[in-house]
């Protein structure tokens, strides 16, 4: 059964910086990619921000965070973390990890193709 925990998360002022992690078990292999997606306070949307793909070093950013965000993974501790700097209010959200299904091998950062969600991990930027 896959399970997916997120950590991470808190309170920081704009500018600073938080580093968010998932801890990832049971069958998650190479054909799929992990994604960062957030949710923001009134938004029913879920919107993805980096994805990494399974087993490799490819990642791909939404516009919004190229720059800022960084995805990595440790595939001995099935680990995935997300180094955010240079924070922003607009940046607050519910962060989930999810593992996604590569439609034709592509990462893509989607809701419509997750496989697993984590229950999700609060960050509060101040301004």
């Amino acid at each position: 059964q896959v399970q997916l925990v997120e950590s991470g998360g808190g309170s920081v002022q704009a500018g600073g910086s938080l580093r968010l992690s998932c801890a990832y078990s049971g069958y998650i292999d190479s054909s799929y990619c992990m994604v960062w997606f957030r949710q923001a306070p009134g938004n029913e949307r879920r919107e993805g921000v980096a994805g990494i793909y399974v087993g490799r070093d490819d990642t791909v950013y939404d516009d919004s965070v190229k720059g800022r965000f960084t995805i990595s993974q440790d595939s001995v501790k099935n680990t995935i973390s997300l180094q955010m700097n240079s924070l922003k209010p607009e940046d607050a959200a519910m962060y989930y990890c999810a593992a996604v299904t590569r439609r034709f091998g592509i990462c893509r950062l989607s809701v419509a193709n997750v496989y697993f969600w984590g229950q999700g991990t609060q960050v509060t930027v101040s301004s």
